[in-house]
């Protein structure tokens, strides 16, 4: 009798634990938002500007962390889109820059390229790129093995890498904006042997060709208050314009601008994206189901014109002020078509972005310019008189040394003594912070600092023997615009908000890591992490969430 009432109470414990569960609203769309080149400081900086239904909407109803940053370097785009989708760093998911040194094949390769596919919506080589440099699963590649391949994974964005390293492997398309004198969203044959009528259909409408008008400031430019001046030495501008001052005739500039790329350099690049994306989940029904289906949208022109004009420019102003109404449309829609409560959104960044250099060092804030190719010619002649040799350096590429291991070889040099004289050379160069050789990264580890960062961006199979480390707000790059690449908090710091299905309202100061983002959605989710992540689930938020049922 006492088993009997003791198996009684279990169960009626238990089944209100279960109602519970089963009444949860299943997430029917993940949408996976990063915006390129985005500084935490964007949301601070423009929040008084900002409308309710955008930034300030996902920031009072999600979950705000405000200090998350970059675990490694470099701070690239390739390889922050696919740290945020794979939670992991370079080290493992083997993308280590845009584009690095194969040293396999002597060769630069780029990240998303891949001469074994054709193109889709063009003849031109834009169209050749796929995934298969990423050497591990995304979120979205784990989403779609849990549904039996049922739920949809579609990737958007300008950038070819932004749309296709967040969709994953699995991907059932990526599209990607094909400018110059074209101006439509291409694929390749990696997805499919064909466009789908919907995307013919959208670039045949002209909404590309709509874009060239008139970019003016969306607000009084006197009101623009938390930007430099509008015209300065420290921003490129257009080519046929001879200065950098508001408006710009996107229509009379674009012959001398490439023509459709014009507008991926311009806050209309944003509102394309979103046209582009708006289309997809309608003519893919995503979110329409029982099963999560998966949207990568990654706006690229905030990247574009951070480059041209710098962080501090009136254009990225501007930007962050149109993109703010680009999100509230986004949420608006999801609500109406997909359903408020029924969808999950996270928002971050694949990098920030540093001042311009130039403007730092007319401030007398300690910053400068570094000669890559000076550096290359001291560094090759110093190897040559050592050991008298002139071909032990393959290659100099994005801050790291790469040894010829054959002309070592031959030599009978060990490649350590080498490590050690190249190292013990390039710390001696100005501009230099700090220098780390493959036998420190294989052979210790650092668990803190730009020694851990570096450790985390290094993938022993691909990444060079020597890699050095330049000072802080010393870039390689023109004395116009902003530059991104290092592990210095401009670069590392990016914002971090979750919203809507499955989050409760919050914030937390306390430091969280990029690659913590996809093991949170799994979290979310319920199903099993990327299989090469080494991030964690951000508990402060889940555990806030469980609390408080």
């Amino acid at each position: 009798m006492r088993q009997l009432f003791i198996l009684l109470v279990t169960v009626l414990c238990v089944l209100p634990l279960n109602a519970q569960e089963n009444d949860k609203q299943k997430t029917k769309l993940v949408v996976g938002i990063v915006v390129d080149q985005m500084r935490y400081d964007y949301l601070t900086r423009f929040w008084e500007r900002y409308g309710d239904d955008g930034f300030k909407r996902m920031i009072n109803e999600g979950y705000n962390f405000k200090n998350n940053h970059f675990n490694y370097v470099p701070t690239y785009t390739g390889p922050g889109h696919a740290s945020v989708h794979t939670g992991t760093g370079p080290a493992n998911h083997g993308i280590i820059g845009n584009n690095w040194y194969n040293k396999f094949e002597n060769i630069s390769v780029y990240c998303a390229g891949d001469e074994s596919v054709e193109p889709v919506g063009t003849d031109s080589d834009a169209g050749k790129m796929s995934p298969h440099r990423m050497k591990v699963t995304t979120i979205a590649d784990q989403n779609r093995l849990h549904t039996q391949m049922r739920g949809k994974t579609i990737g958007v964005s300008i950038k070819d890498r932004g749309s296709i390293l967040p969709a994953g492997h699995t991907a059932n398309a990526a599209y990607w904006f094909h400018g110059k004198d074209e101006g439509k969203f291409i694929t390749s044959s990696f997805y499919m042997e064909d466009l789908p009528q919907w995307v013919k259909d959208f670039n045949n409408s002209n909404i590309a060709e709509s874009y060239f008008k008139t970019w003016n400031t969306l607000y009084p430019i006197k009101s623009y208050v938390a930007s430099g001046v509008d015209v300065n030495e420290f921003e490129a501008g257009f080519k046929g314009k001879t200065d950098t001052s508001f408006p710009y005739d996107l229509a009379a500039l674009k012959e001398e601008n490439n023509q459709f790329d014009l507008i991926t350099v311009s806050p209309y690049g944003n509102d394309l994206t979103l046209d582009f994306a708006l289309a997809a989940i309608k003519a893919e029904e995503l979110g329409q189901d029982e099963d999560t289906d998966f949207l990568a949208l990654s706006f690229s022109s905030p990247d574009k014109i951070g480059h041209n004009f710098g962080v501090n420019s009136k254009e990225i102003e501007d930007t962050y002020l149109r993109l703010d109404k680009n999100i509230a449309t986004l949420l608006k829609y999801l609500d109406e078509n997909v359903g408020e409560g029924a969808y999950t959104v996270f928002l971050t960044a694949d990098h920030g972005g540093g001042d311009v250099s130039a403007y730092l060092q007319s401030l007398r804030i300690p910053a400068g310019y570094f000669d890559s190719k000076d550096f290359t010619e001291s560094l090759r002649n110093f190897v040559s008189e050592e050991y008298g040799k002139d071909n032990l350096i393959a290659e100099i590429y994005n801050d790291q040394v790469f040894f010829d291991y054959k002309a070592l070889y031959n030599a009978g040099i060990d490649a350590d003594e080498l490590e050690d004289k190249v190292a013990h050379y390039i710390l001696q160069q100005d501009q230099i912070d700090k220098v780390y050789t493959r036998s420190q990264l294989e052979g210790g580890n650092y668990t803190s600092g730009m020694g851990a960062a570096i450790q985390q961006g290094f993938n022993q199979k691909r990444s060079g023997d020597v890699i050095f480390i330049l000072d802080p707000a010393v870039v390689s790059y023109s004395k116009t615009g902003s530059m991104h690449g290092s592990g210095f908090t401009y670069d590392t710091h990016a914002p971090l908000i979750f919203f809507g299905n499955g989050i409760e309202q919050g914030s937390t100061t306390e430091r969280s890591e990029i690659v913590d983002i996809a093991p949170t959605v799994s979290a979310l989710l319920g199903i099993s992490f990327p299989n090469a992540a080494t991030g964690k689930p951000l508990y402060m938020m889940l555990d806030r969430k469980k609390l408080s049922e």
